[in-house]
């Protein structure tokens, strides 16, 4: 019995050994890439260099839409559960999920209204 107490821990310790192990067996086992210039260039697009400066700004409208996105995204992970208990969860449930959906569609006629969405 007092085995399977120390099975999870000898797993890991072998993988935590066997693995940077293959890593580093696989440098001299696996093939040599040839150098070449296209290899050492920032891309290898062909790209020579840059067209504009690394620090040019973007536009607020793509970091406005991306936060919006993961706000709407991110709430499908509560419907989700909801609607596995839903039996469970009976009436109450029912209506605390069209409460949540309702102030969700509050928030996106709000986004709208003020523009967010508008590519001018």
């Amino acid at each position: 019995m007092e085995y399977n107490f120390y099975l999870p821990l000898c797993v890991i310790l072998l993988l935590t050994v066997l693995i940077p192990f293959l890593f580093h067996l696989s440098r001299y086992i696996g093939e040599k890439s040839k150098q070449n210039s296209a290899i050492n260039e920032t891309y290898e697009s062909g790209v020579k260099k840059t067209y504009k400066d690394s620090f040019e700004r973007f536009n607020v409208k793509y970091y406005l839409v991306a936060i919006i996105f993961v706000i709407f995204d991110v709430e499908i992970l509560f419907m989700f559960p909801w609607a596995v208990t839903l039996r469970e969860t009976n009436l109450l449930g029912l209506f605390e999920m069209f409460t949540f959906m309702f102030l969700l569609l509050a928030g996106l006629i709000y986004i709208y209204k003020k523009g967010a969405l508008k590519w001018n």
